[in-house]
């Protein structure tokens, strides 16, 4: 395959990179089915799923590392399937970096430059490694050793190698699983601060829902190997087209039982105990079949008993997790779920303990029914 052509007249309106009905086989193992997507120039995008669901196997055809068995990879509007990685307009950072450890910060930086065709020369490398510290905040440090950073210091320079090529797409592989829960939020906020000033499409792998729903303008959900549903965090979250979407977006309450009746806008579902939950249908249901109705925990509110009308029933645990406690309850009849009671509420009525008796409401409009598959 010839090397990708530039447009001078590049159509800043058309995907960065696209798949079109892309397959890929290891032997009888399908890791990816029939993956279609379009990728926006200067998005955040992330694949989000389970170990085994795909999501690295897409991230690798677009770094050229893996090749599909069917169908296209584009970028910038040129085929690249069957072009190799060390010339496609990509840079990948890894699940641990990656960096030599023989070579110091700058050096490692400088080295893709350095095996350009024709080099770069000396002054010019310099003053890109410079630029590229600047960027991720690590002015000074080009004499360091590698092992003398620290973890997030290392990921910087991970990330400073990766956009001091200025590629057009850059490629995330889990880059912060190693990196403590306080660090990894640090990062989180700066690596989305990076990408919005430089302008490059990132796209992140990921199996941390946290860490998408913060990062992303768009998450790509995938399981065995297919899309299930894309679109932006508080799309995913409030609309999410199934049970698998909405248990892996967030947490959730699932009550599952059979539609008593459903129009356009509402289903009624009967569940355990005759209860009868009705909510926002995200598919077209017919009578009898089965469903989950989905509550988020935060929908849930703890009443004292006497104080409002809903589901009797009993505190088994409570978390404090700062803004809100969570609490686990059990219904006679509907099992346990959770609610996430704020602070201001506990301020007003006073903490629940284990053992209390509740009463558990939530706002008309607050299920969602889905399909239980």
């Amino acid at each position: 395959m010839p090397p990708m052509q530039q447009s001078p007249l590049q159509d800043m309106d058309a995907p960065i990179a696209e798949f079109r009905a892309v397959t890929k086989r290891f032997g009888a193992v399908v890791a990816a089915e029939g993956l279609d997507l379009a990728i926006r120039r200067g998005e955040f995008l992330s694949f989000l799923g389970p170990s085994g669901c795909g999501k690295t196997t897409a991230l690798r055809m677009l770094a050229g590392f893996e090749e599909p068995s069917e169908g296209e990879v584009l970028l910038d509007g040129q085929r690249v399937d069957g072009l190799p990685a060390h010339r496609r307009p990509v840079n990948m950072v890894f699940q641990h970096y990656a960096l030599f450890p023989h070579m110091g910060v700058a050096d490692n930086i400088a080295y893709g430059l350095r095996q350009r065709r024709p080099r770069p020369s000396g002054a010019e490398i310099a003053r890109a490694v410079d630029r590229a510290l600047e960027t991720v905040r690590l002015e000074g440090y080009g004499g360091r050793r590698i092992w003398e950073l620290s973890g997030g210091q290392q990921q910087r320079v991970a990330l400073a190698r990766a956009i001091v090529n200025e590629p057009k797409l850059l490629l995330l592989d889990e880059p912060m699983a190693a990196l403590d829960r306080k660090l990894r939020r640090d990062m989180q906020i700066e690596l989305q601060g990076l990408q919005r000033s430089l302008g490059i499409t990132f796209v992140l792998v990921t199996h941390d829902q946290e860490e998408a729903l913060s990062m992303s303008d768009r998450i790509v959900i995938m399981r065995g190997g297919r899309i299930v549903q894309v679109g932006s965090p508080r799309d995913l979250y409030d609309a999410p087209r199934d049970r698998y979407v909405a248990d892996f977006v967030g947490k959730s309450n699932f009550f599952p039982g059979r539609i008593e009746g459903a129009d356009g806008a509402e289903a009624r579902l009967a569940v355990a105990g005759g209860q009868v939950i009705a909510g926002r249908p995200r598919r077209a249901f017919s009578e009898g079949q089965a469903a989950v109705a989905s509550i988020r925990p935060e929908q849930v509110a703890l009443l004292r008993p006497g104080q409002g009308v809903g589901l009797p029933v009993r505190v088994l645990t409570g978390i404090f997790l700062g803004e809100h406690t969570e609490y686990l309850v059990r219904h006679e009849d509907l099992g346990e779920f959770l609610a996430h009671v704020p602070r201001q509420a506990e301020a007003a009525q006073g903490r629940f303990a284990p053992g209390d008796e509740a009463i558990a409401a939530w706002p008309e409009g607050a299920a969602l029914i889905l399909g239980d598959d």
